[in-house]
This record gives structure tokens, C-alpha cells and sequence, in this order.
């Protein structure tokens, strides 16, 4: 059996294959002739004047591949907005890549953005349109609203960021402050056909939250977003433009955005192609291959990352005093996506504080190993997709010189995993279905 460290490593290299958007697309389009099946609808391609292609995510690059890889033949043209460093060689020259920042927006979001707007004004109900979603699309898809400026939209991100809001508050604020977001990429569309393919990096996969859901009916309201701003404290942390848009939303002076039952949707078809649920069970699988008894305690782990890292080490203690809930050799796996409120001026990400937190609860523990990392391969702001830490770490880490509970205060993991060599460096990976965390019990 390899030791534990490797066996974390692999299991989670197993949960990276199984969401492969490559392999997710070609399963979920299925394409004979000019027969395209995609779940129980068929498009027929002969009918088709185009195809057109757009996207935009951190995995929408690597689908673009496999678009091409299927309907490469019949593809009129395309653009797809990916975060910086995650393009992939794309063999037709049909659909241009244009890299953007993410989490932060920047200009060439919004310019690519406009492009692919350039596509869906021209479509017609002859015309099928192939989006291409996937997690950090919020940021890389962006049209501020009127009177909003690109400025306005990175210091609401910045602002919601530090705050430690939800994914769902923060996409009820951006769906409320942009034009594209919350169904209205769909009513852009007009007439075209729309076929949205869709790899999930929200827990439970809603269609509504995922890239913001530009494709989908809108549950939340500007009212909905006028809370966020009040429970948050947002007030004097967010631009005033903002603050006006939405309140005239919810004094009824603006169209919200799309709800069910819009007969906009009738030309849609939303699809998910992998999420978080494929990559944990193919995690429970590699583990359980390597001779572990293995759990998965939830793909729907969600709060601030040190306390989820508090509750990993009691799991971890109480395995080892008495083999409850399961015995050793033991491996649980989670999934989900974490919060980080920030309260120091370090550097890392939610994975990497996951590990931090979590070498402190099971210091002493040579027998323990915790694994989490992002899917994406990339964990905030660094180049590492998380960390790995066992009950030794904070000893080693000791003998550098290095405190580890002062480096979870500052928010600086990645600089307390760095000299150690703990760092899980994957680089980007293509694919994007939320974080996976692995901890093992010997």
C-alpha cells in the first residue's frame, strides 16, 4: 500500500480524471450523422443555417476542445472567455479564446463579453447556440449594468470577498449589477436556439447560481439583493452606484431578471455534464481500490474553512481512540466549498487554510494525513491547488521557525506550505467542480 501521503494524492488525482470536461462532454453529446442527442432532445444539424459556440470558465477552454472534437465540422464560428493561463490548443480556428482575470474582473472580460454578445444578436431561430459553463464564470461572462463600471463590479467582489459571503449572496448581488447574469444571457439570445452545457462547480449543482446563471430562470429579486447588503454591512463598503441600481430594482423602476415560466426558456435547454458528486465517488472508489475503509461524509460541505478543519480533526481524534464512525485504516472523503473571512494580509486560499487549521487540530498525530484541494488546480489567489498536512506538520514547521497558528491568523498559508514542500501543485487542470478534501487515519 502506498503510504498515506501518496494514497491522498492519488485518490484525489482519481477525483480530478473523473471530472474531466473532455470525457464529460463527449458523454454528453451524442452525435450520429447530423444527428446531435443531447439527453431526450435531438437537433438536426442538416436544418441548422449555424452553430455557434460561446463560453466562458475556468473549464470552458478544455469543453471548447471536445465541441470541437465532436462538431468541428459544423461549427460557424465561437468565442470563449477563460481565467488566464487555462486556454488549450484548439485545432479549427473556428472559436477564439480570450483570457480574463479571475476572481477580480478586468477589462478583457468585459471585451470578450461584448463579443460574444456580437454572436447572439446575430443568431436567428435557425441558429444553435452551444454555451459553455463552468465555475469562475461569473467573472469571466460581464456586462455591467447601466450606470455601473468595471471599477464599480471588482470593488463589489472585492467587498463580498472580504465580507465571507456565500457564493449565493454573491451571485444574487452580481445577477442584480449586470446585464448578462441571472437568466439574461438567455434573453440576449433572442430567437436562437440554446443549448447550455454546464459543469458544475456550485454544491448541488442549482442551474440558477453556476456562472450566475445566465442561462437559467432567476429566483432571486433586486428586494433579495437589497437584504444581502443590509445583514452584510454593505453599505459603505460598496459603490453608490450599485447601492442606487438595486434599490430602484426593488422600487420596481427596473425589470428584474427572468423568472419560470418566461417563455424565453422554451428555447433553452440547460444541461449538467459533471459536478462535485462524479469526482467524490470516483475519490470513495480509488480509496476503497487502495485497501481503505472509506466514507464520504458529505459533497456538501459549506462554512468557514478552519472551523470545517476543527470538525476534520474531531473526526480524526475520535477515529483513532475508539474506530467510530469507521475503522482504521480509515479515508474520508468531502467535498464542497468553503469560506475564508480575511483577517490578516497573507497569502492562500481556502484549501490551503483548510490544511493549515487542520495540521494544528491533529498536530501530535503521525498517523493522520488531510488533503484539500481545488478541482479547478488553482486554490485563491496563488498557483497552488491546495495543501497537503499531516500530525507532524506543525512540529516540522516548528523546527523552520514557523508558527503555524500565526500563520492561520494572518491568512498566509501557502507561505507556511511553501518551504515545506506541502503545496499541491497541479497546475490548472481544465476542469472546475468545486474543492475535494481527503483525510486519512492509519
Amino acid at each position: 500500500m502506498p503510504s498515506p501521503r501518496e494514497s491522498a494524492r492519488a485518490i484525489f488525482r482519481a477525483a480530478l480524471a473523473a471530472a474531466d470536461p473532455r470525457r464529460a462532454m463527449r458523454r454528453a453529446l451524442q452525435r450520429d450523422g447530423d444527428q446531435l442527442r443531447v439527453q431526450d432532445r435531438v437537433y438536426d444539424l442538416a436544418r441548422l443555417r449555424n452553430v455557434f459556440v460561446i463560453g466562458f470558465g475556468k473549464a470552458s477552454a478544455t469543453m471548447a476542445q471536445a465541441a470541437e472534437e465532436i462538431l468541428g465540422d459544423r461549427i460557424t464560428r465561437g468565442w470563449v472567455n477563460v481565467k488566464y493561463a487555462h486556454t488549450a490548443p484548439l485545432a479549427t480556428g473556428k472559436i477564439h479564446l480570450r483570457e480574463a482575470a479571475h476572481p477580480l474582473l478586468d477589462q478583457n472580460a468585459l471585451d470578450g463579453t461584448q463579443k460574444i454578445l456580437e454572436i447572439l444578436d446575430g443568431a436567428t431561430e435557425n441558429d444553435l447556440v452551444i454555451a459553455l459553463v463552468s465555475g469562475g464564470g461569473s467573472a469571466l461572462l460581464e456586462l455591467p449594468s447601466a450606470g455601473v463600471s468595471l471599477d464599480d463590479l471588482r470593488a463589489l467582489t472585492d467587498a463580498l470577498l472580504r465580507c465571507g459571503a456565500t457564493i449565493n449572496e454573491i451571485n444574487t448581488l452580481r445577477k442584480h449589477s449586470s446585464q448578462v447574469k441571472g437568466g439574461q444571457l438567455a434573453r440576449r439570445a433572442r430567437q436562437a436556439q440554446l443549448l447550455a452545457l454546464i459543469l458544475s462547480d456550485v454544491i448541488g449543482s442549482p442551474l440558477d447560481t453556476i456562472a450566475s446563471g445566465p442561462t437559467a430562470p432567476d429566483a432571486t429579486t433586486f428586494a433579495d439583493a437589497l437584504n444581502v447588503i443590509e445583514r452584510r454591512g454593505l453599505r459603505g463598503e460598496i459603490p453608490a452606484s450599485i447601492v442606487a441600481h438595486i434599490a430602484r430594482g426593488a422600487r420596481g423602476e427596473i425589470p428584474d431578471t427572468p423568472k419560470t415560466g418566461d417563455p424565453i426558456f422554451a428555447r433553452v435547454q440547460n444541461v449538467i455534464i459533471a459536478d462535485l458528486t462524479i469526482a467524490c465517488d470516483a475519490a470513495v472508489e480509488t480509496a476503497r481500490q487502495l485497501g481503505y475503509n472509506t466514507r464520504l461524509l458529505s459533497s456538501f460541505i459549506q462554512g468557514e474553512a478552519r472551523e470545517f478543519a476543527k470538525f476534520l480533526g474531531a473526526i480524526a481524534r475520535e477515529i483513532d481512540a475508539s474506530n467510530r464512525p469507521v475503522a482504521k485504516l480509515t479515508c474520508i472523503v468531502c467535498g464542497g466549498e468553503t469560506t475564508v473571512t480575511l483577517r490578516g494580509k497573507g497569502k492562500g486560499g481556502r484549501n490551503q487554510e483548510i490544511a493549515l487549521a487542520a495540521a494544528i487540530e491533529i498536530a501530535g498525530m503521525p498517523n493522520v494525513v488531510v488533503l484539500s484541494g481545488g478541482t479547478d488546480g488553482t486554490d485563491g489567489p496563488t498557483d497552488a491547488a491546495g495543501a497537503i498536512a499531516d500530525g507532524e506538520t506543525v512540529a516540522r514547521a516548528s523546527a523552520m521557525g514557523m508558527d503555524a497558528r500565526a500563520y492561520l491568523a494572518n491568512n498566509d498559508a501557502y507561505n507556511f506550505f511553501q518551504p515545506m514542500g506541502d503545496l499541491l501543485l497541479t497546475g490548472p487542470t481544465g476542469t472546475n467542480v468545486n474543492d475535494v478534501m481527503v483525510m486519512i487515519v492509519g
